[in-house]
């Protein structure tokens, strides 16, 4: 078997673009396992039995801390690095190989990694870079730092307050996992693919001439990609942002890690700044088309490089009807993901409201003097559940439309023939009048009072009283947040626009209100997440000393085995 080459082109025939066929074969590279893998390298060894106690926290810790799946491993590594730099590196001195390889354990121990895949250069290569963030830390915050006063005034004549310092060192630890992730998840096909699809937008995208923001194109572009494609939080998004400000930090001394020290406060705001960006939503809206039509590409060649690669030069139609049948697998898919990621939601809010009754709403109940209604507490219970098993339910896979769009997207993306002929130009973002904004704003609250006034009757007549409404109404935003958000991936497939009827707007009107108060107490709630704060810092810390003690002593059990066999 060869890998995909040109084949001298027949009349009629299209032109695959030089993208798309190292596109193929990488991934018939990557398919085949062609690459040479390290052979001779030690590897990190754990006990079985810990990594089941370690997999087992891993899993009550994400089911009370929702977060998308792919984002789990690095948010453990932020874990990790807080507990081993801020709360264990008050009582002793961090030395990055040791914490390489203690993260690496951890991470093994969890089914994170993969024990076979860590060689000791690896264990290197993670060190180096814990080693940079920490003399960064530590060139940010120790006071007899000669070139970085942390008592010195910064920009403004203003000292860096006690929530600042907090920001700062936990900005820095974010940037570590994210960089120690990046290392981990090392994928060619997908570095190809953000190289292509940034090729495609920055020619197809144009911004008139009156609007100032040419010099952040790029870079916003390629924020879109990663933001809609590789779904990279605001973590991942300000580690590139980081790297595309400080282009030598792989390479950087110590001399300019103490200089970058100097100007990290200015650093953050303009990360900040790139984040909330003018031209981020406009690019979003683009940019998730074409993420859908390089994934479904790639989904596409991965099922046989070979085969599909003749198809595409030599058999149009097969190669369009494959594209369909993966569309319409995809939906399937992404629809078991859905009820997937939504029963582990109705898990953890079943749980939150049962907790929550007990630990609130009855002692509520009975310190203002109201009756305690059986009825109405187990429909505050089981509603907020419920609720969510309903918007899950009526949640419709994309219509036919949707994926001829995305046939004409695949195409444009992989035929020269069919390339775009036409740029996409950006609008201005709209101005409104103080006057008008104002008007908008009174009729979004109106919409949102309505909503509130008829549930609130409804309530009242079947008994609830005023603490069970408060209650109610709080997992009533909370849960129509959390559906909304939990249906995004779902949401990344359908690119046609629904038309606009009646009855989409009066729910628009009336119930998107109550979704954005419930993103606000969403966000507000992760602040202050008791059971995140239990586990994290009364639970975890103690737990891993255990695991760590527990994995040395059946080593020890071990080598005492050993040595009577010998």
């Amino acid at each position: 078997m060869v890998s995909p080459y040109l084949n001298k082109k027949k009349e009629g025939q299209l032109s695959l673009n030089i993208g798309a066929k190292k596109l193929f074969q990488l991934i018939y590279i990557k398919k085949n396992n062609l690459k040479k893998t390290e052979e001779g390298t030690s590897k990190i060894a754990v006990s079985a039995m810990v990594s089941k106690l370690a997999f087992v926290y891993e899993k009550i810790r994400n089911a009370v801390d929702y977060e998308d799946d792919h984002l789990l491993r690095k948010n453990a590594i932020k874990r990790i690095f807080k507990r081993q730099i801020l709360i264990e590196g008050i009582i002793k001195d961090v030395k990055s190989q040791e914490l390489s390889i203690h993260l690496l354990t951890e991470l093994i121990q969890a089914g994170y990694i993969n024990a076979n895949s860590v060689s000791d250069k690896k264990i290197i290569e993670i060190g180096d870079i814990l080693e940079k963030y920490i003399k960064l830390k530590d060139f940010c915050f120790k006071k007899e730092n000669l070139l970085f006063n942390f008592s010195r005034k910064t920009k403004g004549n203003k000292k860096r307050s006690k929530k600042d310092q907090k920001n700062l060192s936990n900005w820095i630890i974010s940037l570590a996992a994210s960089e120690v992730e990046d290392s981990l998840t090392k994928d060619k096909v997908k570095q190809e693919i953000i190289i292509d699809m940034f090729d495609v937008l920055k020619d197809n995208i144009k911004l008139p001439k009156d609007l100032p923001h040419e010099k952040d194109l790029d870079i916003q572009i390629y924020l879109g990609i990663a933001r809609n494609y590789l779904n990279f939080d605001t973590d991942l998004l300000s580690f590139i942002l980081f790297k595309y400000y400080n282009k030598d930090w792989a390479k950087i001394d110590d001399r300019g890690i103490a200089v970058l020290a100097e100007k990290i406060d200015v650093l953050r705001l303009v990360v900040s700044q790139q984040l909330d960006h003018p031209l981020g939503k406009q690019l979003d809206k683009i940019i998730k088309s074409y993420s859908l039509y390089f994934s479904i590409l790639q989904e596409v060649i991965e099922e046989n490089p070979i085969k599909i690669y003749d198809q595409a030069l030599n058999n149009y139609k097969a190669f369009i009807n494959l594209i369909k049948e993966t569309c319409e697998r995809r939906y399937k898919k992404i629809k078991n993901k859905l009820w997937s990621s939504g029963v582990r939601s109705i898990i953890y809010i079943f749980l939150t409201k049962s907790i929550f009754v007990f630990l609130l709403e009855i002692p509520a109940i009975k310190w203002f003097g109201e009756e305690i209604n059986i009825f109405t507490l187990a429909i505050n219970v089981s509603f907020p559940a419920f609720l969510l098993f309903v918007m899950i339910l009526f949640t419709w896979a994309p219509a036919q439309e949707n994926t001829k769009k995305i046939i004409s997207g695949v195409e444009e993306i992989v035929y020269d023939e069919k390339r775009r002929k036409n740029a996409i130009i950006l609008r201005k973002p709209p101005k409104r009048s103080f006057f008008i904004d104002a008007i908008f704003n009174i009729l979004y609250l109106a919409g949102f009072s309505v909503t509130i006034y008829f549930v609130i009757k409804f309530l009242n007549f079947v008994g609830f009283n005023w603490v069970n409404i408060t209650i109610f109404l709080f997992f009533l935003m909370f849960v129509s947040f959390f559906s909304f958000r939990i249906k995004r991936d779902i949401k990344k497939f359908i690119i046609v626009e629904s038309k606009d009827n009646l009855f989409n707007f009066l729910f628009d009107f009336f119930y998107t209100p109550i979704i954005a108060v419930g993103k606000f107490l969403s966000n507000s709630a992760s602040r202050v997440n008791i059971f995140v704060f239990i586990l994290d810092f009364i639970i975890e810390a103690p737990f891993k000393v255990f695991v760590e003690v527990f994995d040395d002593w059946m080593k020890y059990i071990r080598e005492r085995k050993e040595d009577l066999v010998n």
